[in-house]
């Protein structure tokens, strides 16, 4: 595009021809100047032209072999249109005014050109001093300046011309002249000097500005870096006018959306925010933001419908007088961490739980001991009436029933080690089917179809009946608004192939029990989770994600398998595995009638806490024979032994007594007396919890609580004749 005329061309052009400098010989000053802006700026081009009426012509050029170019192909003329303002075109083949300039789609091929107006002391532009470029590029702001402060320093070298051809036409003799030009040549040497000077300044001025620009590039890689490297969002926000600096890459990997549309729409984060905690972030971003006190723990809802947990702080930037300029903050994404909190919230209520139960049990089952020998000792009654049989079985059947849910409340409070029996499967449903048409409601059809044959397993029946629980309760949770349940029994034997498809499984026979359900059914991205310990697809408070778990725990101590099929809004069906075993075994293996235990003549040192537990051990001894000496605690049961340590050949002690001193330690003092002296401890806790340093074992130095007369005379005789 050509460029239009200056306004005041005619006086340009009568200005330019008083220099009287177009088309003559080159001028070294003027050569090292143009050199000079080549170096400054870097660029392989450098050009000292003046315009007239119909070309440019280059009084000095770098880098160029041309001496003029027409006109209106001048990117030159364009700039003295502009005084005053270097005029940089960075990208010839994008600006409208050059994208089809000769000089732009062929030799010299520019692409980039800046250029300063050589304006005289009356403001007429003669034309520029430019540098040029064969790759678009930008100048930095010393280069900038650079190419001005030249401009002015080639204005003065053309007054300087001017001025000696004013001198040497204005002197009637030689002498003046020679007098005028050596003056000439002096203050030329002294703005030369001035130059150079200018010059050495301005090589200083790049370098410094050269290196500040390596540290500044330098500076923000490493921001540049750490910021798209950390997991927490780095945020900069301009409070004045609330838009967004800077977000960093994290923002799109915590809140699901683009940084670009955080940028354009500056609250578009604030949409995200769950919205019973929006209102409060809100309040505290115009009351804090700019304080130091902007702390805020929020949930956001992302666009995959998961809930996240972030934690956001943000911190004041303040300038010289103290105002606030820029915030800064972090945003970090929390969700693990708060469903640690959570789990370990839940466990810690769990274990307090469990020691509650585990101390509910203990104390229960010195009662059930009492209950359970009174009931034994009034059927060794001769001929007591038909009904007073009958109730005495009843209580005696209470209390078996009794113990069996102490036994429970242990096992959950410390993980009872399991007590395998011969069983049958079928049985274990049937007996819980009335319990489990109460758990699951009336609006869920419950339907069983057990085998035709016992399907009998050796296995733990209270453990069982947990997993089948769990299981229902399960299935029920799955419909809440009502469905079909069904529960199924059956038997499988495993080739090796089939067995390897099941995790766990192993070749050979099997009894197996599903549970199926009509329920939601589990998504797919929760299946690998599912047996995971806390983890639940249940709303907050509603499920604690232990109920599984312990199923899987259950079943992988049994040596058995599960298996899980589920599909969304079909439902679920969980499968066990269980070793079969024979039912000819199970018959072998019935407990047969004991014969009547054997009393003695030893002294038994008693000592028991619970009253009427001492005084029914008492009698169970002393009918068959044993001579027995009671101490309530271990106090008074040293003192007993002080007496009486002679003739002492056993001693019967509780495991938990008042008074400070514990039944291990009580055999602990009186062993250090007595090397050979036998121990049998007894407790309402299972022997694994009462006495871990100890090697407990259940019918030779341990009776665990409650107990049959039967039992203990057994183990009392059978410490004896060791």
């Amino acid at each position: 595009m050509k460029a239009p005329l200056p306004p005041n061309e005619a006086q340009r052009l009568k200005a330019l021809r008083s220099y009287d400098v177009l088309d003559t010989p080159p001028d070294a000053s003027l050569d090292d100047l143009t050199r000079l802006a080549a170096q400054l700026c870097e660029t392989p081009i450098a050009l000292i032209s003046l315009i007239d009426e119909t070309r440019q012509w280059f009084k000095s050029r770098v880098g160029l072999d041309v001496s003029e170019t027409p006109r209106e192909l001048s990117f030159c003329s364009h700039t003295i249109l502009e005084t005053g303002v270097v005029l940089e075109v960075n990208d010839a083949r994008n600006d409208a005014r050059f994208a089809d300039n000769a000089l732009v789609i062929s030799d010299p091929n520019i692409q980039f050109y800046a250029g300063a107006s050589l304006i005289t002391h009356d403001g007429h532009a003669l034309g520029t001093i430019c540098v040029i470029d064969r790759t678009p590029r930008q100048l930095t702001a010393a280069q900038t300046a650079a190419l001005r402060v030249l401009s002015r320093l080639v204005v003065t070298q053309l007054e300087l011309h001017r001025r000696g051809i004013e001198l040497k036409a204005e002197a009637g003799k030689r002498e003046l002249a020679e007098a005028l030009l050596r003056q000439t040549e002096e203050e030329k040497d002294r703005l030369l000097a001035l130059g150079e000077k200018s010059r050495l300044a301005l090589l200083s001025v790049l370098e410094d500005e050269q290196q500040t620009g390596r540290d500044l590039r330098a500076t923000e890689e490493r921001f540049r870096q750490l910021a798209e490297n950390i997991q927490e969002v780095f945020w900069i926000n301009d409070p004045a006018s609330g838009r967004v600096l800077y977000v960093s890459p994290a923002y799109e990997k915590i809140w699901g959306r683009t940084c670009a549309s955080l940028y354009e729409s500056p609250r578009t984060w604030l949409d995200a925010v769950h919205p019973d905690d929006r209102e409060r972030v809100m309040h505290a971003l115009e009351t804090r933001l700019t304080s130091g006190e902007y702390d805020e723990t929020y949930r956001i809802l992302r666009a995959d419908g998961t809930v996240h947990w972030i934690h956001d702080r943000g911190f004041p930037v303040l300038d010289e007088s103290g105002e606030v300029t820029r915030v800064v903050g972090t945003a970090e994404d929390i969700t693990e961490q708060r469903h640690l909190e959570t789990q370990f919230r839940q466990s810690q209520k769990m274990e307090a739980i469990g020691q509650l139960a585990g101390g509910v049990a203990h104390d229960f089952n010195n009662i059930l001991a009492a209950i359970m020998m009174q009931a034994e000792l009034a059927l060794t009654v001769t001929n007591p009436p038909p009904e007073t049989r009958e109730l005495i079985e009843d209580i005696k059947a209470a209390t078996d029933r009794a113990a069996n849910l102490t036994r429970q409340l242990l096992a959950f409070s410390r993980r009872q080690v399991i007590q395998p029996r011969q069983l049958d499967l079928n049985e274990i449903v049937t007996s819980l089917t009335n319990m489990l048409q109460r758990i699951v409601g009336e609006d869920v059809h419950l339907q069983l179809n057990l085998h035709s044959r016992p399907l009998i397993t050796r296995a733990d029946s209270g453990m069982l009946d947990q997993v089948l629980l769990n299981l229902v309760v399960n299935a029920r949770d799955a419909m809440p608004g009502g469905g079909r349940l069904f529960i199924n029994t059956g038997e499988k034997t495993f080739s090796e192939e089939e067995a390897s498809s099941i995790p766990d499984a192993s070749a050979g026979r099997h009894v197996w029990l599903s549970v199926a359900d009509t329920g939601c059914g589990i998504p797919p991205e929760c299946m690998a989770r599912i047996f995971e310990p806390f983890f639940t697809t249940k709303d907050p408070g509603k499920g604690t994600g232990l109920g599984l778990a312990t199923v899987f725990g259950i079943i992988k101590q049994h040596g058995g398998a599960i298996s899980l099929e589920s599909k969304v809004g079909t439902g679920t069906t969980f499968q066990i595995f269980l070793r079969a075993t024979d039912a000819a075994r199970l018959e072998v293996e019935a407990p047969a009638e004991r014969p009547k235990p054997r009393g003695g003549t030893e002294t038994i040192l008693l000592v028991e806490d619970e009253r009427a537990v001492r005084r029914l051990t008492r009698v169970v001894l002393e009918r068959v024979g044993y001579n027995v000496l009671e101490a309530s605690h271990g106090v008074e049961a040293m003192e007993v032994w002080d007496k009486h340590h002679a003739s002492i050949d056993l001693l019967f002690t509780d495991m938990v007594m008042p008074n400070g001193i514990s039944g291990r330690e009580l055999a602990s003092l009186m062993h250090a007396r007595n090397p050979g002296l036998r121990v049998i401890f007894t407790s309402g806790y299972t022997p694994e919890m009462a006495g871990k340093e100890l090697s407990l074992k259940e019918g030779q130095n341990f009776i665990q609580k409650p107990t049959t007369p039967a039992l203990l005379l057994e183990t009392v005789r059978r410490c004896l004749d060791v």
